[in-house]
């Protein structure tokens, strides 16, 4: 059973009585939250998803208001894990915002199965891009932009690596896109589901785009790293790939990394065959229609 089979009616049913588990990739999370934003975004934003019916859960995770008179006096609300609120209260307008950014606190800090790189990776012809970024560098957009032109999403901010065998593994959630790139994405792809923007949040706006159907449909699919790109948006420039050091990209996928160090000799094994079996390259671009050609080109 997939969650889109829900009615909203059921699902906010569902949610306030703490009776959904959901799988992403790997991972399944029990959802608990009476805020009707929740339902709305994961009705729109995670609708191929899969039900899970199995006793076992990954993540208990809530998202309501704060007892007291936050309640109801200029409304907040927090995110919970096992009972236990890791930050601080958001204005209830960010509730569906905040879930996201929780689920990703919940991989990064627990998922230690995987060396987990800060980074996105997008697979085409059975190859993987992974995708490093700064913030500001364009990552997300690029991301959301190859997706939507037909690369697989395996995940826009946690690259999973597999401990047995280093292949990459999926998760397929939302692209988080900030201020600028919502409106970027939704003029170059008018078909793009976006979620409802949360306005005013630490990092400004916040939209998230919802994956595409094939990129849920193959989640279950590791794949082979083949290139790592570290993309950088720039006003003007001609889009253009150039040779990046292997050193320097290890460097800075370690350094970026979310359990590396936590790892230990093993974190350093599974980055230096990622680095080992990529193409290492710097990715200038300024309109996406170029960046989609050099993909293309790099694809193919």
């Amino acid at each position: 059973m997939k969650l889109g089979d829900l009615t909203l009616v059921q699902l906010r049913q569902r949610l306030a009585d703490n009776d959904l588990a959901l799988r992403t990739g790997p991972f399944v999370t029990r959802i608990h939250s009476p805020m009707p934003q929740v339902a709305d975004g994961l009705l729109r934003l995670y609708a191929d998803f899969p039900l899970h019916s199995g006793e076992f859960r990954d993540f208990h995770v809530r998202v309501g208001p704060p007892p007291g008179l936050r309640r109801w006096l200029r409304p907040q609300i927090n995110f919970w894990y096992d009972g236990h609120s890791p930050f601080k209260p958001l204005p209830a307008n960010h509730a569906f915002a905040l879930l996201e950014w929780g689920l990703n606190w919940c991989v990064a800090g627990h998922a230690h199965h995987y060396l987990m790189l800060h980074a996105a990776v997008l697979e085409k012809n059975g190859r993987a891009v992974v995708l490093p970024g700064d913030p500001g560098a364009g990552k997300s957009t690029l991301t959301a932009a190859l997706m939507l032109s037909g690369w697989r999403l395996l995940s826009d901010e946690i690259t999973l690596v597999d401990r047995d065998d280093g292949l990459l593994v999926g998760l397929a959630r939302p692209v988080s896109l900030k201020n600028a790139s919502i409106d970027v994405i939704r003029q170059a792809f008018p078909e793009a589901v976006i979620g409802a923007p949360a306005y005013d949040t630490h990092k400004g706006t916040v939209a998230h785009v919802r994956p595409s159907v094939d990129s849920v449909a193959r989640v279950g699919e590791k794949t082979r790293p083949a290139w790592v790109v570290f993309p950088r948006w720039r006003e003007g420039a001609t889009a253009r790939l150039s040779p990046h050091s292997r050193a320097d990209a290890f460097l800075h996928t370690a350094s970026h990394a979310f359990n590396y160090s936590l790892l230990g000799g093993l974190g350093f094994e599974l980055n230096a065959a990622l680095i080992d079996a990529c193409e290492c390259h710097d990715f200038e671009y300024s309109r996406l229609d170029d960046a989609l050609r050099v993909f293309a080109e790099l694809a193919a």
